[in-house]
């Protein structure tokens, strides 16, 4: 069920990106907005970055604010997501700096080595084939190009998972529900995360796409993470 849910997800989160946003801000009491900056702030200046999963561009604008790139090209396979991304990429006067363009991360339209950085947030855990998009990562990278991504991990602590699972069990799909009217998506959201994989499991697999000097850094009692890799 879940597999099925992830060879729709453009049209899952067409469904849901009016609401996206003030969604995330509002239940992760802002602090995404933290993650974001902190993932940006590990990245090595660069020209070309090519941000995968862009949706609605908070990453990419947070790049470009930042001074660590020169051009970002997104890519996503939401039309919705991109189509308010790019509204907010004109507010900020970052039309020039911030490309959009609809694909998939498993079969992308870039070249071999064609970009300096990727980054993906929250985007890796949707694919229907996470190996197979770790190794499109690796391709269109260059020798030597950073590959940053920032998902959802899950708290060891176990006072903190109990109110972590209460969290996305019952609340997040719960106020999802009532402020997307969508049923589905913020159910399958809980689902996502808690099947996935994190931390060492995930180091392994970006490992196994060829990347080196792979490491992961917890956030926010570790309920998503940062993974960092050279290829």
């Amino acid at each position: 069920m879940l597999d099925d849910r992830k060879k729709n997800i453009g049209h899952l989160f067409d469904g849901i990106a009016g609401t996206y946003d003030t969604l995330n801000h509002l239940l992760s009491l802002n602090i995404d907005k933290s993650w974001r900056r902190k993932t940006i702030g590990m990245l090595t200046p660069c020209r070309r970055l090519l941000d995968v999963a862009i949706g609605t561009a908070d990453l990419a604008i947070e790049a470009i604010r930042q001074q660590k790139a020169e051009h970002v090209q997104g890519l996503d396979l939401s039309q919705e997501m991109m189509r308010i991304g790019e509204e907010k990429v004109a507010r900020n006067g970052m039309r020039d700096s911030i490309s959009f363009e609809l694909g998939s991360a498993l079969e992308m339209p870039y070249a071999d080595g064609t970009y300096d950085a990727l980054t993906c947030a929250y985007g890796v855990r949707n694919f229907s084939d996470v190996d197979k998009g770790l190794a499109e990562f690796f391709r269109v990278l260059r020798p030597g190009g950073e590959l940053l991504i920032l998902e959802f991990s899950y708290p060891s602590n176990p006072v903190v998972r109990f109110f972590y699972d209460i969290f996305f069990s019952h609340i997040l799909p719960l106020v999802g529900r009532v402020i997307s009217n969508d049923k589905e998506a913020y159910s399958y959201l809980n689902k996502s995360v808690k099947d996935f994989f994190w931390g060492k499991e995930m180091v392994r697999h970006i490992e196994a796409a060829g990347f080196r000097d792979v490491t992961f850094r917890p956030l926010t009692f570790g309920i998503t993470t940062i993974y960092k890799a050279i290829r």
